[in-house]
């Protein structure tokens, strides 16, 4: 359902979403490990608390659009295929048209925040712009409107043809 020239796209970026959120993830395992660790020994660190709060915001940023590229997200296509081809594809351009909208103005927004933050810092960790936390919203919302115009083709191409119950 893919048009041919898109899959080494859409595969490598893929990819790549699957490496950042793993390595997310094994990096979040990791300081709560440790953190509790410490803890458990007395010696709680101060900063494990914020950071583990700032990689679990990115593996949810990342791994949103990771679900977007794989068609992952909530949609009730049972209600969609009730209605005839021609409105199925109708609709399915407004969908996308209206999530492709939300995360531009996410973006936007999302950049228009990091000039407010530009001097603010972490608090356990003072030395760290806030900055690089929150450049995840833009960053996230961009990478979502990437994977949702590489999923575009599947997209129409579903809209256009009959599924019987069951499929996705």
């Amino acid at each position: 359902m893919q048009t041919s020239s898109l899959v080494p796209l859409r595969t490598a970026y893929q990819r790549l979403l699957e490496g950042i959120c793993f390595a997310l993830m094994v990096a979040l395992a990791v300081i709560v490990v440790v953190g509790v660790g410490y803890r458990k020994f007395g010696a709680s660190l101060v900063w494990y608390d914020e950071i583990a709060s700032v990689l679990l915001a990115w593996v949810t940023y990342y791994g949103a659009a990771l679900a977007a590229l794989r068609g992952g997200h909530i949609a009730v296509h049972s209600l969609v295929d009730t209605l005839p081809p021609r409105w199925r594809l109708a609709m399915a351009v407004f969908a996308e048209v209206c999530v492709i909208s939300f995360f531009v103005l996410l973006a936007w927004m999302g950049f228009a925040v990091l000039d407010v933050l530009a001097t603010d810092t972490l608090v356990s960790l003072p030395e760290v712009s806030v900055l690089y936390t929150q450049s995840v919203i833009p960053i996230g919302a961009a990478m979502f409107i990437i994977a949702e115009l590489l999923r575009l083709p599947e997209v129409f191409a579903l809209a256009t043809t009959k599924r019987v119950a069951g499929d996705l």
